[in-house]
């Protein structure tokens, strides 16, 4: 089982993403940190997430950067 708290752990670019990852807040809130004001979650990002078990969020902030290069 999965014991990691989405809702309220500290997140880092170091942090892995795990089987029983959540889209929260606090998620949401490390991601505007790291990609800027104008990111937002979509389906394609939601769902490539909740597959990427293992990938550190840095990693998954940088897809992001990428997938959104006009954004």
């Amino acid at each position: 089982m999965d014991k990691f708290d989405w809702h309220s752990a500290t997140l880092t670019p170091e942090t892995r993403i795990t089987a029983g990852y959540r889209h929260t807040q606090n998620v949401r809130r490390f991601f505007v940190a790291q990609c800027g004001a104008h990111f937002k979650f979509d389906r394609d990002f939601m769902a490539w997430m909740k597959a990427a078990v293992g990938v550190s969020l840095g990693e998954a902030a940088e897809r992001w950067r990428q997938t959104h290069p006009a954004a």
